[in-house]
């Protein structure tokens, strides 16, 4: 035996980074692109319709506003689903809501009906799909993240292309209905591309560690070598459960100090820690298990920190336990009432327990967090104002004179810019590794300037060459948006986080359209909109600048104090050494 314990070979387990990897990037393309391209398209499939029963303009606005609102709400409360049902099982729900929703639509005879079909229920199956393909993208690629994702996005710009073109012509084979019952069994690929996104253990590399590396390893490193052959865990450790795949629920699930085992299900409670105990557990818990992950790796982990916020939540949690115990053995002897307590707090306690509940459902305390703050803001204000300019661009096109097919001709020059942009993002990031952020700022930085250039152009020539620019910073706006919060979050913290960003974005969008809506409507100034949807792309790329100098002096700054601190101490060691 003791043999066979010295030639065990040890491995550590790492995210796939390919593999199973290409088909969540093919999944995620399948929803992604009819979702993506339905909205462009809408008025191309329901044009006719609405005029039919008298509601043209004003629904499309309507509809279009209503279903990022109900997308953005299904993405606030993603994270908290993941939790308690399982990421996979939420992402079939959102697909196959999103199939019925389209097939609801076959019956609509009003705007009505279209308002819960099309906004209601595919924005919140949309909702519910999104950061579910986002998470587990983020689960499954580390290393190449910038690479893959455009791949992904490379298939998403594929397919919006083909979109509208197959959409009309099955409106002119099959009419309006038939092409409904078409797109159906289109959309019921979502479910399809939900099935791949397969938990991340399932499929996770074991990667050989050799004797030398695990002696030299660490004793956090070690914990996370696992045996070929898995020992069962004492009783007696702290096992924090990081596994966002599955479900996590409070009752079983939650932190808990294992001592000695029991037989009585109430002293097991009363040893349990209190709600905000646990909270900070759970925090500490992920960081600890990001920082010594090595392979990324999000299945079950036996965290062993020894930092001082942990060591206090621990001895905080044992005085807790301590005095639950006691209070349960000395209610137990005095018929339930417990000397010495103060009945009084109960309703604070209570309000205060609530008032946990939502923060930690929700996982608000993100919004503390000044940098991730400055993410949300920016990128909101960036793909508002990116979205309108292209939205607005063919009716700005129409007041300068340029007729149906001109106008189609430029748009289309823009759409083939942005897929060779994705391909150009996919294969320089083979090549040069650079934070997602940066190329986010880039292309806001890169757009502001660009569209300053874009209002001073009438002619066709260089209208298609600045709309070709345009449309190739396009992409370093979309491609990067999922891996900037991917790069900033841990993975447990992820769905909340991108989830509490879309109810920002999806909310912002709905209030701030139609204030820019009026000013259009009042002034017929296409220029003027134009500067101020440049504004909003301003508010993104000018506070990331002052946040990436504010980091780089305070960094520089402590590498100064540290180095001063060093000399200091040599000097110090020298005159004693010198006294001696």
């Amino acid at each position: 035996q003791m043999k066979k314990s010295s030639t065990r070979k040890t491995y550590r387990l790492e995210a796939p980074d390919g593999g199973w990897g290409i088909l969540v990037c093919i999944g995620m393309a399948l929803p992604f692109t009819s979702a993506l391209a339905a909205l462009p398209s809408f008025g191309l499939v329901f044009g006719d319709f609405l005029k039919s029963i008298g509601a043209e303009t004003s629904a499309m606005a309507i509809i279009t506003s209503a279903f990022f609102s109900s997308m953005s709400f299904a993405g606030l409360f993603s994270g908290s689903l993941f939790q308690r049902f399982g990421m996979r099982q939420v992402g079939v729900v959102g697909g196959t809501l999103y199939f019925l929703g389209t097939g609801l639509q076959l019956f609509a005879t009003s705007t009505m009906h279209l308002l819960v079909a099309f906004s209601l229920i595919q924005g919140l199956a949309f909702g519910l799909i999104v950061p579910t393909c986002y998470t587990t993208f983020n689960h499954y690629f580390v290393k190449n993240r910038v690479m893959w994702m455009s791949f992904a996005q490379t298939l998403i710009g594929l397919g919006a292309m083909l979109y509208p073109i197959v959409m009309q012509k099955l409106l002119h084979w099959y009419g309006f209905r038939g092409c409904l019952l078409i797109l159906t069994g289109i959309n019921a690929h979502a479910v399809l591309g939900m099935l791949v996104m397969h938990p991340v253990e399932w499929h996770m590399r074991k990667v050989p560690i050799s004797p030398e590396e695990a002696a030299s390893a660490s004793e956090e490193q070690q914990e996370e070598l696992m045996p070929l052959q898995e020992q069962p865990v004492k009783p007696t450790t702290v096992v924090v459960r990081v596994q966002p795949e599955t479900p996590l629920k409070a009752t079983k699930d939650e932190p808990t100090f294992l001592t000695t085992p029991t037989a009585d299900p109430a002293a097991a409670a009363a040893r349990r820690l209190s709600h905000a105990e646990e909270h900070m557990l759970r925090v500490h818990s992920s960081r600890a298990s990001s920082i010594t992950s090595l392979g990324n790796w999000s299945g079950p982990v036996v965290v062993s920190d020894a930092s001082p916020q942990m060591t206090h939540s621990r001895q905080a949690s044992r005085r807790t336990s301590m005095l639950a115990t006691g209070a349960a053995g000395a209610g137990a002897g005095t018929g339930g009432a417990v000397p010495g307590a103060d009945v009084q707090d109960t309703p604070d306690v209570v309000k205060k327990g609530y008032l946990r509940t939502v923060v930690d459902f929700l996982d608000l305390t993100l919004l503390k967090k000044p940098v991730y703050v400055n993410i949300v803001l920016g990128i909101t204000f960036a793909l508002y104002s990116d979205i309108t300019f292209f939205t607005m661009q063919p009716v700005y096109l129409f007041e300068l004179g340029y007729n149906k097919v001109d106008t189609a001709t430029i748009i289309a020059i823009g759409a083939a810019a942005d897929l060779v942009s994705r391909i150009f993002l996919a294969v320089t990031a083979v090549c040069i590794q650079v934070p997602s952020r940066y190329i986010y700022l880039a292309g806001a930085l890169f757009t502001v300037f660009a569209r300053f250039f874009f209002t001073g152009i009438t002619e066709f020539v260089g209208m298609a060459c600045i709309t070709a620019v345009l449309g190739f910073l396009r992409t370093w706006i979309h491609v990067p948006l999922p891996l900037v919060f991917a790069d900033y979050l841990s993975k447990e913290r992820f769905a909340t986080g991108y989830g509490l960003f879309m109810f920002t974005q999806g909310n912002a969008m709905f209030l701030i359209g139609p204030i820019v809506g009026v000013i259009r409507d009042k002034t017929q100034n296409y220029i003027l909109v134009f500067h101020i949807l440049n504004a909003f792309m301003i508010m993104c790329a000018v506070p990331w600048v002052i946040e990436v100098l504010i980091v780089k002096f305070r960094r520089r700054n402590k590498i100064e104090r540290d180095n001063v601190d060093h000399e200091e101490l040599e000097m110090n060691n020298g005159r004693s050494s010198i006294v001696h």
